[in-house]
């Protein structure tokens, strides 16, 4: 007997929300055997990566700070998933909106009105927007593939950055090291729990998914961006315009993008450095596929990959174990995610190989006959 992959009839609602949950355990599992593999107790290393983090106050804490910039990029990139535009560049937008954010900080580092704050929040915004907008205009009017220019923007976004805080951007009383001057108290965002480094952020993070469904559930753009993605000719025949939803699609990523990482140099940093991004633009397409583009569903695997990088941490200091175990947990989670999708669209059947033999029948048992 064969096992196949036969196509569905129609696609599995259970297995569309059940596959997130299949993943996670999955990876669980495999982290478990990862652990035993390396010498280390797996029991420990669990602990510490998923439960540790958030025993106390400064730990939800900094859960929310790191889940802001990843849920920020991740509604954004939900728009254009939606409409099956396939932006991988959120690091880049994000990068560029620190860049342009931080450079108006620093040209305002002796201003101190209440207005500074919401310019240099706005540069990052435009900043990101821009850079999505060169992609949608590659794509829009040069038809060039947005996955490969999308990824190629995000590299030349990190040379200018790094170019910015070796250069024109440098501390000059930095010693020599590569990053700006801190800015000034009025460009910085304010707290929202004293004590920790959680800031406003994450405020903007919810307000940003509350808006994509809002976006999608309430209004003709939304519907506009569903059938795009589902039937680009349908699209055209009801006469919604592909040019316009992609440049919309692509600056609301952008934007968004933009957003968190003005939210990043104007929050926990305080400064342009070239570390700015841990990777949240990358982190957050598995965020959007994981939360299944929905608001609630973005909200909550923002919150776990945000874990893994606290996580992370935790086990480089606790069993001095490599950083690398963030990105292995995160790809292990995203590929069996992947590998778990397929059963939404596909069933596994027991097939008989072509030319096997067939069983021969049993003959059947003769019954003697009864006397009279």
């Amino acid at each position: 007997m064969m096992l196949l992959l036969e196509r569905r009839p129609l696609d599995s609602q259970l297995m569309r929300w059940l596959s997130p949950l299949l993943a996670l355990v999955l990876t669980i599992v495999t982290g478990f055997v990862m652990f035993l593999v390396m010498g280390k107790d797996p029991v420990q290393g669990l602990t510490y990566f998923f439960i540790t983090p958030l025993s106390d106050r400064h730990g939800l804490a900094e859960l929310g700070l790191k889940m802001a910039p990843l849920l920020l990029c991740a509604a954004g990139l939900t728009v254009c998933y939606r409409a099956r535009l396939w932006n991988i560049g959120a690091e880049g937008h994000f990068l560029m909106g620190a860049l342009g954010a931080s450079f108006v900080a620093l040209q305002l580092l002796d201003s101190s009105g209440f207005w500074v704050l919401p310019l240099v929040l706005l540069a990052g915004i435009a900043a990101g927007a821009v850079w999505a907008g060169l992609a949608a205009g590659l794509k829009t009017h040069l038809h060039c593939n947005e996955i490969l220019t999308t990824i190629m923007l995000n590299y030349i976004a990190l040379n200018l950055l790094l170019y910015a805080v070796h250069g024109p951007l440098k501390d000059p009383f930095g010693f020599g090291f590569p990053q700006s001057v801190m800015f000034a108290e009025a460009a910085r965002l304010p707290s929202l729990l004293s004590g920790t480094r959680l800031h406003l952020g994450l405020a903007f993070a919810l307000l940003a998914a509350v808006a994509v469904w809002v976006l999608f559930s309430r209004t003709l753009t939304g519907f506009q961006l569903n059938v795009l993605g589902q039937d680009t000719r349908a699209a055209a025949f009801a006469g919604f315009g592909a040019r316009r939803l992609t440049w919309l699609a692509f600056l609301v990523a952008g934007a968004l993008a933009g957003l968190a990482g003005a939210s990043e140099v104007t929050g926990p940093i305080g400064q342009l450095v070239p570390q700015v991004s841990p990777g949240y633009g990358y982190t957050a397409i598995i965020v959007v596929f994981l939360g299944r583009m929905h608001a609630l569903g973005i909200i909550a695997a923002s919150a776990l990959l945000a874990l893994t990088y606290m996580g992370g941490e935790f086990l480089q200091i606790a069993m001095g174990m490599s950083k690398a175990v963030t990105g292995l947990f995160q790809g292990l989670l995203l590929f069996y995610l992947l590998t778990c999708d397929a059963f939404i669209h596909y069933r596994v059947r027991l097939k008989r190989p072509l030319g096997a033999p067939v069983p021969a029948a049993k003959p059947a048992q003769s019954t003697p006959a009864r006397e009279s």
